[in-house]
């Protein structure tokens, strides 16, 4: 009796999931080269004898060329072939990652960080759609979960695995090492992915529709502010942990794990009681991460209170994220795609601000602050978030 499927459909259909699985770990290394700074920021610092607030300028520029050049690269490369244009972009991240490792002073480590960006940006823009055409039938929903994966683990062992590579042979073996992996991805991608036509059609027209949503603005005015709040703190949490807290590196590399896995945690959670309690989790998470940030100073000096205190944060950020991106996509179904570039766009704003905020807190007042610094950031996003409710409640009745 003659099978149902060849060995060339068993072929066929292993390899539509390696390209799935491909374009996940470029997910991951993307995510883990936009955030790795932080667990390195005292030794690029030190690198470079300057303080570590000016260092967080790695952050706060990286995080805005992707947040401004989202939504204008994606139009700009609307009518390119996909694979060429995902290869061309991995060209660019290799070659400004190799000028990181090289980089004989700050400005030209900056520099390199905009040559990443760039790619970042467009990446995010091409990726999802490139996972859903390349996915065996029936298996888009695995396709984006496996991207959502990517991008998760890139906190959970990205980050902190960046930083023992950093403590154990410098800094510039970490960005070295991430550019290997890329050019190992990139050759996985030349020989797995097919050509790729673009399918994009949209244009500008819907853009201003969108930003005349008074809802939608002031969603993401939201989502401004409490990212400003998280990253015033996060970003400056390795000199903080080791400065105020006096930890040994072992012990930072560990809460940084703590907090990536946490957002783990955060994710499971949410997709067990998100439809039941989508609004309790959101307003008891900003109240929980606004807490945990203005008593980080208090609980320093107390390993397993810290622990807590990170485990609660990590949780809290990851349900704030995924309750705003549910509540953005239903605001108009037929503008998708240009309500989630803004939305990674304004989060990516929401990064750099925070990073800005934080280094303006330390030369002013002291690195001792930071967490005090968010924690009134989160006030105010508890404020907003409790207006647009009331608000929406209104409008329901």
């Amino acid at each position: 009796m003659t099978s149902l499927f060849t060995p060339e459909d068993t072929v066929s259909r292993r390899v539509q999931y390696l390209r799935v699985f491909v374009l996940g770990f470029s997910a991951f290394i993307f995510n883990t080269t936009e955030f790795v700074p932080v667990g390195l920021l005292s030794d690029i610092a030190q690198s470079f004898s300057i303080p570590p607030a000016q260092v967080g300028w790695m952050l706060t520029i990286y995080a805005w060329i992707v947040a401004l050049m989202s939504l204008p690269m994606m139009l700009l490369t609307r009518k390119m072939e996909r694979k060429s244009l995902l290869l061309g972009l991995f060209a660019l991240f290799i070659a400004s990652h190799i000028l990181s490792v090289v980089a004989w002073n700050f400005t030209t480590l900056l520099i390199s960080r905009i040559g990443i960006a760039f790619a970042h940006a467009v990446f995010w823009s091409i990726t999802a759609s490139i996972a859903i055409r390349v996915a065996p039938p029936g298996k888009h929903t695995f396709a984006l979960s496996v991207l959502a994966t990517g991008t998760g683990l890139a906190m959970v062992l990205g980050v902190p695995a960046g930083r023992i590579v950093g403590q154990l042979m410098g800094w510039r073996t970490t960005f070295a090492l991430i550019a290997v992996i890329a050019v190992i991805i990139m050759l996985v991608m030349f020989r797995l992915l097919p050509n790729l036509p673009s399918l994009f059609s949209g244009s500008l027209s819907k853009v201003p529709e969108v930003l005349r949503n008074r809802a939608l603005l002031s969603m993401y005015l939201f989502i401004f502010v409490v990212f400003s709040a998280h990253y015033t703190a996060y970003s400056y949490i390795e000199p903080f942990l080791k400065d105020i807290g006096a930890a040994s590196g072992q012990f930072t590399t560990v809460i940084l794990l703590l907090f990536g896995m946490a957002g783990i945690l955060g994710s499971v959670l949410f997709s067990y009681f998100g439809d039941r309690a989508n609004t309790l989790m959101l307003v008891s998470s900003v109240v929980i991460m606004t807490l945990c940030m203005s008593m980080l100073y208090l609980v320093t000096p107390h390993d397993y209170w810290l622990i807590g205190c990170v485990l609660l944060w990590g949780a809290a950020l990851m349900i704030i994220g995924l309750s705003m991106q549910i509540r953005v996509l239903n605001v108009d179904d037929s503008a998708a795609d240009i309500i989630m570039s803004l939305y990674s766009g304004i989060i990516n704003l929401g990064i750099g601000a925070g990073a800005l905020i934080g280094g303006q807190v330390i030369q002013l007042i002291g690195l001792g602050s930071v967490g005090f610094s968010g924690g009134l950031l989160g006030m105010c996003a508890f404020v907003i978030i409790m207006m647009i409710l009331k608000r929406t409640n209104r409008v329901a009745e």
